[in-house]
């Protein structure tokens, strides 16, 4: 069969910058082992599916390595690929999914918005080799579903040159580092995740249900402008809502065609 593949470049308005994601529209859903194999072979952070439910559509997204239970950026470029291709008169569209609930992503301004659940961390102590596989020297290490680790500066974070192999054999889902913005941002980040076939995220929406909590309550204000400091780069507009967290960016499409399976 041939089906139809967008690639998205999403939290960025520059082609080439954000991160990637390739995004299938399907009728019904295909085997989790064709899903998983085509994930595989876009070798993308996330390949993210998606069918008619209703009005609205059920969302599911796949590393080269396993499926996941949230991800930002592949939706942000799903609601990218509904509004400028599929249902171009819509305004919002909500995507259901098994493990996150439902995710709403809303046109407003030349911004997509997304409405995500808050995921607060607590502290923690390291696992064993955590923090000797990042390096640095953070102030602070905290577990939600990732662990959150918080730095000086964003300096620190972009100093960051971390042993991948050594971080896919600790004990956790992901690694979030993190630290104080500079001028008029008010917090940074990296997101390696090389267990799952991540070894650096370029741009992390899902992280950002962590980190919103984290410092907009080490900042005390709610609405919060984020980099994340990749080699390709990203920019956030998030905000605290209660036990959710709006994260807002821009997208770019880079690739519309069609694979055979």
């Amino acid at each position: 069969m041939r089906l139809p593949i967008y690639q998205v470049d999403a939290f960025t308005d520059s082609l080439f910058g954000g991160n990637p994601a390739a995004i299938c529209p399907l009728e019904a859903w295909l085997p989790d082992a064709t899903m998983q194999a085509i994930a595989a072979e876009n070798n993308l952070a996330e390949t993210a599916f998606f069918v008619r439910e209703g009005s609205d559509y059920a969302l599911r997204w796949f590393t080269p390595t396993v499926e996941v239970d949230l991800c930002g950026h592949a939706t942000l470029a799903s609601g990218h690929i509904v509004f400028n291709f599929l249902e171009p008169g819509r305004e919002s569209v909500s995507f259901s999914t098994t493990k996150a609930g439902t995710l709403t992503v809303s046109r407003r301004a030349d911004k997509l918005v997304m409405d995500f659940p808050a995921r607060p961390a607590v502290p923690c102590e390291a696992p064993p080799g955590l923090l000797a596989a990042l390096g640095g020297k953070p102030r602070e290490v905290l577990r939600a579903r990732d662990h959150l680790v918080v730095y000086g500066s964003a300096a620190e974070v972009a100093a960051l040159d971390p042993d991948l192999a050594a971080l896919a054999e600790v004990d956790g889902w992901a690694a979030i580092a993190t630290a104080p913005g500079d001028d008029e941002i008010d917090f940074v980040s990296r997101f390696f995740a090389p267990a799952q076939g991540i070894p650096e995220d370029p741009v992390t929406g899902s992280s950002h249900c962590t980190l919103v909590p984290y410092w907009a309550k080490r900042l005390g204000k709610t609405k919060l402008e984020a980099r994340q400091l990749s080699r390709r780069g990203g920019a956030l507009t998030c905000a605290l809502n209660g036990d959710r967290v709006s994260i807002a960016g821009r997208a770019v499409l880079y690739l519309e065609g069609r694979i055979s399976v």
